[in-house]
């Protein structure tokens, strides 16, 4: 036997036209907040009769309460949390889109009351739903309850289901203006960035194409031709010797000066935190990661990341690292999401990374990825005729900065800086002339201000130190197609003249074996039946 309509309540009366007029209001200034849902309730109290009225916002699969009013409203109502899950007729109600006033069949499967065990309801009450919707987009639910065992007639629904339009609308705007405004603090602070980053790479550019030394002159030439080719480029050198101004060259030089410039230092974080810190995470992927974040991935699209130290980054990092150079594509941490970047890396150790990989520390197929364009940085004291114009430049930037100076260097004190060994590089030489300028605020600054031990004689040569690399020889800068030449042979041999297959050529660089053997035919390379190659006449 079909259970029987409950009698219907009278026709609502009309909403006084002040009340839909202030509502209205509300929602075209678009940050007028709870007090929108406020007005909306006080004009629904006026047009349909109601002990307890529940705005709900949906939140993934769930169903939380924005809003609530009438004598049952309290504590209790206000924390409720309602799975969709578990209440299909409140699911099939949003995503209808249409009002519904409840029947006394619907109040018989215990999914059809939101209130069940919160509320002392009589069975088969008066409660309607409506779905708050934006173009096909489930936003909420309005759900209104009366303790009268009468349904709410048709007029009524019609009237609750045009006032939440208008609070749909008001949560649409809403939701816009908190975009609108997060994007523009981002845009601003994109702006801010970029305004520094181009400043950083016009300093770095300028600090090495001043420098006196072929050797520095022959790096930068180098420099300048690999930063057009959009490859990634590893940097070595000593501890202080600049490695990090070379990298911001290189961005200023290349088709992404307009983009982010963005470092990790990956020796400064945690181990734990190096993942999340490169490829960003998502909320509640692990303890304390209360919101998502990007990672420098994603910061550096359309730029420049440079990953300083890059020997210290975990194996398991290394491999993730690997799979963003070769696809262009990252899964942030808590996320089964793939988000695609394009992003240039650059790299730089102080160690040697050839002999990291022999050791079992660093992935060879990462560093044959990373070390597509090697560039060493030479120590300082294999270019001392650069020195006088380091500290000129420092010691005219310490004057703009302070209130003393300005200063000169006597030329006794330019033959010590000349002569010492500088283990710690440009780094060293600059906390020297710091240290020096506090010792003399003002006038030209001696050898005794400097701290440094005895200047040996000028026709000593200095020790010897043996490089991590071979050092950059002198004479013609070899040409970008020269290096890729190089470098895919060095994979040929590494793999013994195999292309395919695990441990192959193509996979130690990072590439498909087509495309492998395109470059090799565009760089003259010849090769036997999957044998080692060698440039042709």
């Amino acid at each position: 036997m079909s259970a029987s309509p409950l009698p219907a309540l009278p026709a609502a009366p009309r909403p006084p036209a002040s009340a839909l007029y202030d509502l209205s209001a509300l929602i075209a200034q678009g940050d007028a907040g709870d007090a929108i849902f406020n007005v909306a309730l006080s004009a629904l109290a006026e047009a349909v009769p109601y002990d307890l009225a529940t705005i709900w916002r949906l939140d993934g699969e769930e169903l939380r309460v924005l809003a609530a009013a009438g004598p049952l409203d309290g504590p209790k109502i206000r924390r409720m949390r309602l799975p969709l899950g578990e209440h299909p007729l409140l699911r099939a109600t949003l995503l209808a889109g249409a009002p519904k006033a409840m029947l006394e069949h619907d109040h018989q499967s215990p999914e059809g009351d939101p209130f069940d065990g919160v509320l002392d309801l009589p069975h088969g009450h008066a409660c309607m739903v409506v779905p708050l919707r934006a173009q096909d987009r489930p936003l909420g639910l309005i759900t209104l309850d009366r303790s009268t065992c009468q349904a709410y007639p048709t007029p009524a629904v019609q009237l609750a289901g045009t006032i939440g339009q208008l609070i749909s609308l008001a949560l649409v705007l809403a939701e816009q203006g908190r975009l609108l405004d997060r994007y523009r603090h981002q845009l601003k602070e994109h702006n801010r960035l970029l305004s520094a980053q181009l400043g950083d790479a016009e300093a770095a550019i300028r600090r090495l194409e001043v420098a006196e030394s072929a050797r520095m002159r022959a790096l930068c030439e180098t420099a300048r031709q690999v930063a057009q080719a959009d490859v990634p480029v590893l940097i070595s050198g000593e501890t202080g010797t600049g490695k990090e101004v070379l990298a911001q060259a290189i961005h200023g030089w290349s088709p992404r000066v307009d983009g982010p410039f963005v470092s990790l230092n990956c020796a400064a974080i945690p181990m734990s935190l190096v993942e999340s810190e490169l490829f960003g995470h998502v909320k509640g992927a692990f303890s304390g990661a209360d919101r998502d974040r990007q990672g420098r991935f994603r910061t550096a699209d359309r730029g420049t990341l440079f990953l300083d130290e890059v020997a210290e980054l975990p194996l398991e990092a290394q491999a993730k690292l690997l799979r963003v150079l070769q696809e262009r594509a990252l899964e942030p941490v808590g996320s089964d999401r793939t988000v695609q970047v394009d992003v240039r890396v650059l790299a730089a150790s102080h160690v040697n990374l050839e002999a990291a990989v022999t050791a079992g520390r660093f992935r060879e197929d990462l560093y044959w990825r990373l070390a597509v364009f090697p560039l060493r940085l030479p120590p300082l004291r294999e270019r001392p005729e650069d020195i006088a114009t380091i500290v000129d430049g420092l010691l005219r930037a310490l004057e703009r900065r302070g209130q003393r100076g300005p200063w000169t260097l006597h030329p006794d004190s330019l033959d010590a800086l000349q002569a010492e060994a500088w283990p710690g590089n440009v780094r060293q030489l600059v906390n020297t002339i710091e240290r020096a300028t506090i010792l003399c605020p003002i006038g030209a600054i001696l050898p005794h201000h400097l701290g440094l031990s005895a200047a040996p004689p000028r026709d000593r040569p200095p020790a010897p130190v043996a490089p991590t690399q071979a050092p950059l020889a002198e004479g013609p800068v070899p040409t970008l197609a020269e290096h890729e030449r190089r470098y895919l042979q060095a994979a040929l041999d590494r793999a013994g003249g195999r292309i395919y297959g695990p441990g192959g050529a193509a996979q130690l660089a990072g590439l498909a074996p087509s495309t492998l053997q395109s470059r090799m035919e565009r760089l003259g390379m010849r090769r036997g039946r999957d044998a080692a190659t060698e440039p042709t006449a």
